[in-house]
């Protein structure tokens, strides 16, 4: 992590808070790029679903479900943390049951998918609540003027926590191989270690980063699935005063749902496609981790030199280049290169949205709206993945063809993007109550 600079940060932030929170980004990067990207997405695929044709779409399924929970109840949960002001407390609640899920993930072999669909389940969904709660805590940390690059430190600092992860799973992987070890054995313990790995790299936050929220004075907080709804609705409703604000959520849903692709259908692109064998693909994410820590970080400055918005829309031209690369690609090399521009874009693109949204939140209800962004950050993960599945199913199994319906989904995240205006939705955000 670069040294952080003083200026960077509000009045009574020191420098090892920030490291405190940059370590949860590094904690929890490990579950998306071993889970998710590069290895038990494959499995489930090849081993758990057995090569089965509906295999993609269950996966996409599986985590459709996730994300469906996560929009159902994160609106009720934003407005509870920001009425109790207990961020850090949900943070706590949130890392234990991922790292629980991840570790469930251990016991899953060929045909588990009652342990399988579960675990993923309980693991994602926790997983989206910690990553809300972290990206909440940003405008707390940063002025308003360095949020851009403050979350480009805590993006590129998170890539190396999921290439420490990947590499002691990477090392695992070839020493099993060499004994002769199948997928079955190597694939659950990789879990194991990303879960170990997630569990002790977030304890610099639970020591270093503060609460400073105030509980917000309101009636009473209502439970269960009808109040999250009643939540949402309400959320909603302030939030359309906002119209920038909507403009980007509605962009996030149509970028972010390419990105889902990427992460969760890399590894079955290239498995499928390519022919990529486990560790190739596992070096294959390796490299394109490396490419998004360099994105994050190079562009957190570069964002915030020439504004959020044209940063993010360069981005969003690179992941359409990655999506024609990705569909011609014959080749392994042609992939790579696709790969390298997906991390580079990965990084930067995700980076500029959580300091968008944390630029366009009011200050009162940062939590509500970052759970908000959360909902059309899930919302865009169930349509991705699930259109690419569906696609799949229907073609009896062409995922080039799939491959290709994605980068729809980035031409019209930079459409959408061209109707925010940051310099009227800052003003609005500052002059709420």
């Amino acid at each position: 992590m670069p040294a952080v600079d003083s200026s960077s940060l509000n009045p009574g932030v020191r420098r090892r808070e920030v490291f405190g929170w940059a370590m949860y980004d590094f904690a929890n990067s490990g579950y998306t790029t071993v889970v998710l990207t590069a290895v038990f997405n494959a499995y489930f695929v090849g081993v758990v679903a057995d090569g089965a044709v509906w295999g993609t779409l269950a996966w996409a399924g599986t985590l459709a479900l996730s994300n469906a929970l996560v929009m159902l109840t994160m609106p009720g949960l934003g407005a509870y943390a920001d009425r109790y002001a207990c961020k850090k407390r949900l943070l706590l609640l949130s890392t234990i049951g991922c790292v629980a899920g991840t570790t469930a993930l251990f016991f899953v072999g060929p045909g588990d998918l009652w342990i399988a669909v579960p675990a993923i389940v309980l693991s994602n969904l926790c997983f989206a609540y910690g990553d809300w709660l972290i990206a909440s805590f940003l405008p707390e940390l940063a002025r308003p003027n360095a949020l851009g690059r403050v979350s480009g430190w805590g993006w590129s600092f998170g890539y190396g926590g999921g290439m420490l992860t990947l590499g002691l799973g990477l090392a695992y992987v070839l020493w099993a191989q060499g004994q002769g070890l199948p997928a079955t054995h190597f694939v659950p313990v990789t879990m194991l270690i990303t879960a170990v790995v997630y569990a002790l790299a977030c304890l610099p936050t639970f020591m270093l980063l503060k609460e400073r929220a105030q509980p917000q004075p309101s009636a009473a907080t209502g439970r269960g699935l009808r109040e999250a709804l009643a939540q949402l609705a309400r959320t909603w409703r302030v939030a359309r005063r906002f119209d920038d604000y909507c403009w980007l959520l509605a962009c996030a849903v149509a970028y972010q749902a390419g990105i889902a692709v990427v992460i969760a259908l890399a590894a079955v692109y290239a498995e499928q496609v390519l022919g990529f064998e486990q560790t190739e693909t596992m070096m294959l994410i390796f490299l394109v981790n490396i490419a998004a820590a360099v994105g994050a970080f190079g562009f957190g400055y570069f964002q915030d030199r020439v504004g959020h918005r044209p940063a993010l829309a360069i981005t969003l031209v690179g992941w359409i280049v990655m999506t024609l690369l990705a569909v011609v690609a014959t080749t392994k090399p042609v992939f790579w290169v696709a790969a390298v521009i997906a991390g580079l874009c990965m990084g930067s693109s995700q980076s500029a949205g959580r300091a968008m949204a944390g630029y366009l939140a009011p200050q009162a209800r940062r939590a509500e709206f970052f759970g908000l962004w959360t909902f059309a950050v899930r919302l865009s993960s169930i349509i991705g993945p699930l259109c690419y599945g569906l696609v799949t199913l229907i073609t009896a199994g062409n995922h080039r063809i799939a491959i290709m319906s994605t980068g729809v989904f980035f031409v019209v995240g930079l459409l959408l993007l061209m109707r925010v205006n940051m310099t009227r939705g800052r003003e609005a955000a500052l002059q709420s109550p």
